[in-house]
């Protein structure tokens, strides 16, 4: 870091005249200067995150600094428009001076100019420092100091830098690997989260054996769940000795107050983007700590930071406002209420961009970042810096030859945070694909976020190149920009210059793809073709099509082959039976009242149809939910209450399954008798469970009623219920339709098969009815399969429709 030694004359003058606060790094460091101080007790700080070159916001910023004490910035200031993108940070670093910065901390964007320019501006031309506690080199040294302290009105005040390590994929993976693709820094991304915690908690812990009085730390981890586990969230609550987190990335505005590891409180501020916000943090003389978010709409500008910003503009606008083409529709990266949308589904826009890469290098398919397109376009005039706007980074062009396979796992990785948003969401040209948020990402990646298998179903089908399902054998020529193609950026490290064969190389700069496209291809103008997104991308919530994962995949304790595996799987797929939060089912522990009252209530509810959801977090136990809807339903008493963490005997169990089930739910199926229970107060629970075959006994016409339930058994015993609720499908039922002339009857055997007749039709069909989930492959063509839910309500077949409507069908 730069030193800043101001003389001593200095110092003495102006604590003698009061004009000024004064401020003390630590270590050797200088005496700093600060804004202009408020005059009461209170130590103002003002905070920017996310300004991504709004350069246009910062003169009302230092009208409002004129009543703080502090002026610091959360990162990703340097990049995201044509003033930094023409000066590689430069400027904007210009106005931070002019506005008197006091520190900041880095953001991903900081470092898209590469290693070097970040370096360069930090150590060179920033008047202020740069502060990041989990940056470090290939042998551990820090590129930056973990921390500043300053003194303002006779406290000290530490700000903590701390950059999220999805910066190794949200700038450029090649910064920071060396020739040979090693990776030769670490922004501390290890064990899950933990050695980010660690840096932080060690820099917190440097900065108070100092004696300050307050940590703030200066973040650009952000909110959003794609972000985990390095979210302000996690490390707010995995350390402590942090008193406020001033937090960029995910362009949230928010200010809330979470629990840090010892459950003290820790207040949180984010201000958005674009300096739309400017945040302020308040410490009062009591020490208490508050935050708002200032809105700079209506704020009035400093007239001399005004003229100045406009000497920098003037640098580039004669070159940035030239008119290149025209649109007649508005390009949009938004949704309808203006909510960010091109990280999470397909936009008009999205489509356009694609389609200039597709059609400049003449490919089969197109892929473009949704990060990548980053502002939209209005109707009318198009000017090269809105293009620049569009496309700030300056990716180059290519075309590399990849596999169908390739493709394939690049959807998935691209889909994996659906329906939350992800700057690696694809924007598609030449393909059409579908996704199913229903089915949970079977995408791998390490902890640099790059994608490394896909473990599991797919979310992504029906994937088409050019009106052709795609072929994982063939190859097909992709065109995106080296950013991805080449670098492994936003985690592609399917792809890589080790794994695709390079067939042009970064052939014209991304804002003049787009320029050529609009005027050579389209004309100059953008017309009617683009009004809306062309339905390349469907997104689907499916849960039918969702294939449970295997029990041994689940649970820790649970092994190919246990003689209860294929058990616990059928109660885990029907949501029945769930496990502990360490991952394990504990098959061997013995079953107590709490856990069969939530196994009985799931049980009744996918009975039932109601679709009860449990919480494991309210109450006077944990599973007063559970218990409480039993009761509702007529399944049990109170008496079980006081017994809630003992364990359940066999008899007790017979009784709790017994009420959870109607008379309708199952057939007798067997003549069997124990001469153990007579007279037991459940003695008519246990044979009725018998002759429906869902209990047995332990030989030798022995049920050993007060025997312990082990959680094993009990999966067996839901595993047997099942069955025979979904058995008790088999039969004839029918319906008629208003206006039709004509007796619709479904006809389900016990071997799987059935048929389906109307008027002289008869449709044959295969079945699978499980878990309350219907679903029906007719043999004829001219019939689609049919995936729906079932429920069985007396003589009564309810199954849902198309429209998700209720279809009753009567036992005939």
């Amino acid at each position: 870091m730069r030193n800043r030694k101001f003389i001593s004359v200095l110092l003495v003058l102006a604590l003698i005249l009061g004009s000024f606060a004064f401020v003390f790094a630590d270590g050797d460091d200088e005496t700093m200067v600060t804004t202009a101080a408020p005059a009461s007790d209170d130590i103002v700080i003002l905070h920017t995150n996310d300004v991504h070159c709004g350069y246009e916001g910062y003169d009302k910023l230092v009208e409002l600094a004129k009543g703080a004490d502090l002026v610091v910035d959360a990162g990703d200031a340097i990049q995201g428009g044509p003033i930094g993108t023409l000066s590689k940070g430069e400027y904007i670093t210009e106005i931070m001076n002019y506005v008197k910065y006091d520190v900041a901390g880095l953001g991903n964007h900081e470092f898209d100019y590469g290693m070097d320019q970040i370096l360069k501006i930090a150590n060179d031309m920033a008047e202020f420092p740069y502060v990041c506690c989990n940056l470090v080199d290939k042998n551990g040294e820090p590129l930056f100091d973990a921390y500043k302290i300053f003194e303002v009105k006779g406290k000290k005040i530490a700000f903590v830098g701390a950059d999220t390590p999805e910066t190794f994929y949200k700038s450029t993976p090649t910064f920071f690997q060396d020739e040979k693709g090693n990776y030769i820094y670490s922004f501390c991304e290890g064990n899950d989260g933990q050695d980010l915690y660690d840096a932080v908690q060690k820099a917190v812990d440097d900065a108070r054996a100092e004696g300050v009085d307050y940590v703030i730390v200066l973040g650009h981890l952000g909110i959003d769940e794609e972000s985990a586990p390095w979210r302000v969230t996690d490390v707010a609550a995995n350390t402590k000795g942090i008193d406020a987190f001033i937090d960029g990335h995910s362009h949230s505005v928010y200010t809330e107050t979470v629990k840090n590891a010892e459950g003290e409180d820790v207040l949180l501020q984010q201000t958005g983007t674009k300096l739309a916000n400017v945040g302020k943090i308040t410490i009062a003389a009591d020490g208490t700590i508050t935050g708002e978010n200032v809105a700079t709409e209506g704020v009035e500008a400093d007239a001399d930071a005004t003229a100045f910003i406009a000497g920098i503009a003037e640098r580039f606008n004669e070159t940035i406002k030239q008119v290149v083409a025209k649109t007649d529709v508005d390009l949009t990266t938004k949704n309808e209420d203006g909510s960010r949308a091109v990280r999470s589904k397909e936009t008009n826009l999205g489509d356009l961009c694609a389609d200039a890469y597709l059609n400049l290098m003449d490919a089969d398919i197109a892929f473009v970042n949704g990060g990548g397109v980053r502002a939209d376009i209005p109707a009318g005039d198009i000017t090269y810096e809105q293009i620049l706007n569009v496309h700030p980074f300056g990716n180059m062009a290519c075309l590399v030859e990849v596999t169908g396979q390739q493709v394939l796992d690049a959807l998935e990785h691209g889909y994996s945070s659906l329906p939350g948003e992800s700057g690696g969401f694809l924007q598609v040209a030449g393909l059409t694909c579908t996704i199913n948020t229903a089915i949970e990402s079977p995408v791998v990646r390490n902890d640099k976020g790059e994608f490394v298998e896909v473990d599991g179903q797919r979310r992504v089908s029906d994937v088409m190149v050019n009106g052709e399902p795609i072929d994982p054998e063939a190859t097909y020529k992709l065109a995106s920009h080296n950013y991805m193609l080449k670098n492994g950026g936003d985690g592609y490290a399917m792809f890589g210059t080790a794994n695709v064969k390079l067939l042009r190389d970064e052939v014209l700069i991304d804002n003049q793809v787009l320029i050529n496209y609009i005027v050579d291809t389209l004309g100059g103008v953008v017309g009617d073709e683009y009004a809306e997104a062309q339905g390349r991308i469907t997104i689907i919530d499916d849960p039918s099509a969702v294939e449970a994962k295997p029990v041994a995949k689940v649970f820790s304790d649970v092994n190919e082959g246990d003689w209860f595996e294929k058990y616990l799987q059928a109660a885990y797929e029907s949501g029945i039976i769930g496990g502990f939060h360490d991952g394990t089912y504990k098959p061997a522990g013995n079953l107590t009242h709490a856990q069969i009252m939530v196994m009985v209530a799931n049980l009744h509810s996918v009975q039932k149809g109601d679709n009860f959801k449990g919480s494991t977090v309210e109450g006077d136990h944990w599973c007063a939910s559970f218990r409480d809807y039993c009761k509702a339903e007529g399944i049990i008493d109170d008496r079980f209450d006081s017994k809630l963490d003992e364990n359940v005997t066999r008899d007790e169990m017979a009784y709790y399954f017994a009420n959870a089930l109607t008379e309708e739910s199952y057939k007798e199926k067997q003549d069997i008798a124990f001469d153990d229970i007579e007279g037991n107060t459940y003695e008519a629970e246990i044979m009725r469970l018998a002759k429906a075959d869902i209990v047995g006994g332990k030989g030798n016409g022995k049920y050993d009623p007060s025997a312990l339930v082990t959680r094993a058994e009990a999966a067996v015993f839901i595993s047997n219920v099942l069955d025979a609720i979904d058995g008790n499908i088999v039969g004839e039922w029918e319906t008629t339709i208003e206006g039709v002339d004509a007796v619709f009857t479904y006809t389900f055997k016990e071997d799987g098969t059935g048929s389906y007749v109307y008027g002289e039709n008869n449709d044959p069909f295969t079945y699978t009815a499980k878990s309350g989930k219907l679903s029906i492959q007719y043999e004829g063509e001219n019939m689609l399969p049919w995936e729906t839910t079932f429920k069985i309500d007396g003589d009564k077949l309810i199954v849902k429709d198309s429209l998700d409507e209720d279809v009753v069908y009567t036992r005939k």
